[in-house]
């Protein structure tokens, strides 16, 4: 373990000083777009330091005052504790890699840009500590900061339904931080402090006790919460919504990061605080998971925008990962983490795609297009090899994580994983069905003008087709780094 050398506050925070760098810059835009993207690459730069740091030396701890001693908010016994450990730091590297790419596809953004990259960046620093937070309370924090860039960067910069969709987003987020905070101030009072650590070790040794409500109930209040982010059926429908409305870039980091947030909670929170309860509920979940995966892959063939596809793809996907968490092993929850990290690309890249394919085309009707890899051969290219990547094709990284998830599960519960299994099928159809639909067949005329990626979708395209290889290629660089904390909390199940 490591002491405090300021590397994680400077991971976490680096974007709100781009934001406030941004806000002074004045409104000329490619200076703005430039301190934006500066700032995410110096953090990507950080969260590489802080992976190989970690490789080497364990996880990271920072912390400005002690719990029962000098507390960090007096009367609270609050801490200002943040950790890296190996189901942390997989995912913040990819909130931060998501961040640059995001800055990219915003390149096409013409009003309000100094405004808007503010919110963006203001947003990567609250889903970051989200990640990283040890303190039960700076978690909850960090949950909420996320909402406010969210609403604005869905209702100022969006299309459709926007502000409907930005408002739905918010109102569902906050129904399940409701239950969080009850959650949060009972295991306060249950273990004297908000350190994660101490409630987690608790729990691990069957010492945690609430005095009211019931541990159950509390399990349950965080359940609720993750279940919205993650999300599950039914409890799913703000998403497509938010999703088809949203920005591309906030597409990008809504389904590449802000629905692992749901993910992360579940394992560090109601698995590794709440291990009986946990296993007392798993089958109930495991059901959820495959509805959720079935359900998710089956709407998609109803669907006629090209986002609202990609976004019931993501239910589908998400299911997996609960079915992983689910099933309390270790080889599964850290298939479900490791698929947390593929879909976070995979996802990431199709929604930048098909955010490039609407800045040409103006349009995500499916029945409208057709033919455009003739037009667009690059970014049909990587549509293609994106698709192949989410329905888990062999030497890509969904293969492996979904393996992990379906060798993990089956031994527990052989039908329901059968079951879900079906679900690849379902993504296999509706994949080239999409393919088929969108790039091949003849061009029709209006679509004679349109172009190919510009530089800085290329450089974005290419940021995510990397790991999307790499980790298919070598599952366990990740897979290794997720399993040293995942096998802690389930115990080596």
């Amino acid at each position: 373990m490591q002491a405090f050398d300021g590397l994680i506050t400077l991971i976490v925070f680096l974007p709100v000083i781009g934001a406030a760098a941004v806000a002074i810059a004045g409104r000329e835009q490619m200076l703005v777009r430039r301190i934006a993207l500066g700032a995410m690459i110096l953090d990507l730069l950080l969260a590489t330091y802080a992976w190989l740091s970690y490789s080497a030396n364990g996880p990271i701890v920072e912390q400005l005052g002690q719990y029962g001693t000098d507390p960090w908010i007096p009367g609270v016994n609050a801490s200002y504790l943040l950790n890296i450990d190996g189901l942390s730091m997989p995912l913040v590297f990819l909130t931060v890699l998501l961040g640059v790419v995001a800055v990219l596809g915003s390149w096409h953004v013409k009003e309000r840009v100094r405004e808007y990259h503010v919110w963006l960046l203001l947003l990567l620093t609250g889903v970051q500590g989200v990640f990283v937070a040890g303190d039960l309370l700076l978690f909850f924090l960090f949950w909420e900061v996320e909402l406010v860039p969210m609403y604005f960067l869905i209702a100022m910069w969006g299309s459709g339904h926007r502000e409907y969709s930005a408002m739905k987003f918010v109102l569902y987020t906050l129904f399940g931080s409701a239950f969080m905070l009850v959650g949060v101030l009972a295991l306060r009072f249950a273990i004297g402090s908000f350190d994660m650590s101490a409630m987690t070790l608790a729990g691990q040794e069957d010492t945690l006790r609430v005095a009211f409500l019931g541990l159950d109930a509390i399990f349950l209040m965080f359940l609720a919460a993750f279940a919205i982010k993650l999300p599950v059926w039914p409890l799913h429908t703000w998403l497509p919504d938010a999703h088809t409305d949203a920005p591309t870039a906030v597409s990008v980091l809504l389904a590449g990061v802000l629905l692992k947030m749901g993910g992360y909670g579940l394992i560090r929170i109601n698995v590794g605080m709440f291990p009986g309860e946990m296993e007392q509920w798993a089958p109930l979940l495991v059901i959820l998971s495959v509805v959720s995966v079935l359900y998710g892959a089956a709407v998609v063939f109803r669907q006629t925008d090209l986002k609202r596809l990609v976004a019931y793809s993501s239910v589908s996907h998400m299911g997996l990962v609960l079915l992983g968490v689910a099933s309390l092993g270790a080889v599964s929850v850290t298939g479900a983490a490791l698929q947390m990290f593929a879909h976070g690309t995979i996802t990431g890249l199709l929604f930048l795609v098909v955010g490039i394919i609407y800045e040409n085309a103006h349009t995500r009707h499916i029945p409208d297009l057709g033919g455009l890899i003739s037009r667009m051969p690059v970014v049909g290219a990587v549509f293609v090899f994106a698709g192949l990547a989410s329905l888990g094709l062999p030497l890509l990284s969904g293969f492996a994580a979904e393996l992990m998830v379906f060798l993990g599960s089956f031994d527990a519960y052989p039908w329901q994983t059968a079951f879900a299994v079906l679900g690849i099928v379902l993504t296999a159809g509706y994949i080239l069905w999409t393919v088929e639909r969108v790039l091949l067949g003849p061009l029709k005329e209006r679509w004679q003008s349109v172009k190919d990626a510009s530089p800085a979708d290329f450089v974005a395209m290419a940021l995510l087709v990397l790991p999307i290889i790499i980790v298919g290629v070598y599952p366990a660089l990740v897979a290794d780094v997720f399993r040293d904390t995942v096998t802690l909390l389930v115990g080596g199940g």
